[in-house]
């Protein structure tokens, strides 16, 4: 094989750095110290920077997204007179509303900035959230949904495509496994706070769910006031960062891939992205986990409540397995992160899932056995929400290319959420308790999931090879990145 050079030295200058891409490099130190600018002290700086205000923003989009879990049984389909299948229809326009704006929100993104678009975002979303809580009638309700799903469709996306300007691509999992596990902390909060809040029916003469709506879409507009001033845009011109600081990020990212380069907005980008068949297959492998993470946060209030228990402690039941599945993603992210490997962590965990729903479905006496099915929602709550961290930061490692990354990460959640729309008509009222046939497609969704993320894992791996075959033959990737085409590039696996 061609001798590569292991390591170069940072010169602030030129802003050239060790490529980890390259073959038989070895990795930098984890402790730089470059011209006062000390390399792991600074991560730590743009994580306790980023992450916890982006991450805010992410547990109350899945809130008020999912918290109509938990006003259902404090009353909303009766006041509202909605059968139990009218009510999955509006789950199922959620989906419809969150496909369908998830492309254009990131081109929006790419063409406007973070600091202006994903505030606003959850300004619209919180506004559209309260508006539940008024909701008189069906059509209302279906609207409403509607909404919800088209105003909270860019932030997901947004975000993965914004860490990937900050954070070299191996440090990029980690941090969006990070971010993601506020979705299943904001199971963990949604079950408290409805427990709490469902205490408030009749004050004002409302009922308890309206109340959960308005609180939490009132504290959605609060916080999103505060996130135009919160969320910075990027590292060339963050002010919390001085100016060798800024230097420094542009230098470990310049040669790591193209998040500092000058890329405006290109449809044939956008075209790169929908032509190249690895931005398909990232969204299928979320697509196989959407239908099992979306029932699962949609309907674990009724599912525990369907074993016999009642309403109010059905929703704080719901919080043990969401903090398990909190702490294994977190757990899972940072075992990936040491190994530098994404494909058999995913498959490990949607086996544990898979697992969960083998109980829940053959424990075929639920109302004499509650505990055996509940221990059942614990693996399937632990291993969803790790594997599905793990997919989603895919495109994020994967694509090069600003305006490609950031459709290729929309692309993955509108063909994901696609699994989504079809899952919120398979738990009926009529087939509670047991739900064979919602607990039978998210086990057949877990295991189709095992095979693609292995097939992903081939197809990534054969294309690294043959890039380690070509550049030992003839050389050459020199200079400016040029995509993820170019041979330097490495795949993450």
């Amino acid at each position: 094989m061609a001798e590569v050079p292991e390591k170069q030295e940072y010169d602030m200058d030129k802003k050239v750095q060790f490529d980890e891409n390259q073959p038989n490099a070895s990795p930098p130190s984890d402790d730089l110290n470059v011209h006062g600018v000390n390399e792991k002290a600074l991560l730590r700086k743009l994580d306790w920077k980023l992450l916890p205000a982006l991450s805010i923003l992410y547990l109350l989009s899945f809130l008020d997204r999912s918290n109509v879990a938990n006003a259902r049984l404090e009353g909303l389909t009766t006041d509202l007179k909605m059968t139990g299948n009218q009510y999955l229809t509006g789950l199922t326009l959620y989906f419809i509303g969150y496909v369908i704006f998830e492309i254009p929100s990131n081109i929006i993104l790419k063409r406007t900035s973070p600091r202006i678009w994903l505030p606003t975002l959850t300004l619209a979303w919180g506004v559209v959230a309260t508006l539940m809580g008024v909701t008189q009638n069906l059509g209302g309700f279906f609207t409403v949904r509607f909404f919800l799903g088209a105003t909270e469709a860019g932030l997901f996306p947004g975000v993965c495509y914004y860490l990937s300007m900050w954070y070299k691509r191996h440090e990029r999992q980690y941090r969006i496994a990070l971010f993601f596990s506020a979705a299943s902390l904001a199971g963990a909060f949604g079950g408290i706070l409805a427990f709490g809040i469902a205490k408030m029916r009749h004050v004002g003469g409302l009922n308890g769910w309206r109340w959960i709506f308005i609180l939490e879409g009132i504290l959605t507009v609060l916080v999103s006031l505060f996130a135009y001033f919160f969320i910075v845009n990027y590292p060339n011109t963050a002010k919390f960062l001085t100016p060798e600081e800024r230097d420094f990020v542009q230098a470990r990212l310049k040669a790591d891939s193209d998040a500092t380069a000058h890329e405006g907005f290109s449809w044939e980008n956008v075209r790169s992205a929908l032509k190249d068949p690895k931005c398909w297959l990232y969204g299928l492998a979320f697509h196989t986990m959407s239908l099992p993470l979306y029932t699962l946060s949609l309907f674990l209030p009724s599912i525990i409540a369907s074993l016999g228990y009642k309403a109010a402690s059905a929703q704080l039941m719901t919080i043990p397995p969401y903090a398990l599945a909190t702490a294994m993603t977190v757990l899972v992210a940072w075992a990936s992160e040491t190994f530098r490997r994404r494909a058999p962590f995913a498959m490990a965990c949607s086996f544990l899932a898979l697992l969960g729903y083998i109980i829940l479905l053959f424990n075929k006496q639920p109302t004499i056995h509650p505990r055996t099915s509940y221990a059942g929602t614990f693996l399937a709550a632990a291993g969803i929400y790790s594997s599905t961290g793990l997919a989603l930061a895919w495109p994020a490692n994967n694509v090069g290319g600003q305006t490609k990354r950031a459709v290729a990460s929309a692309m993955q959640i509108s063909i994901g959420n696609l699994g989504a729309v079809m899952g919120t008509q398979l738990y009926r009222p009529n087939m509670a308790p047991r739900y064979v046939v919602g607990h039978s497609m998210a086990l057949a969704y877990l295991a189709a999931n095992i095979v693609v993320t292995f097939v992903i894992w081939k197809v990534l791996s054969r294309e690294n090879k043959k890039r380690d075959q070509v550049l030992e033959t003839q050389g050459g990737g020199d200079g400016e990145w040029k995509g993820d085409e170019d041979l330097r590039w490495r795949f993450s696996t």
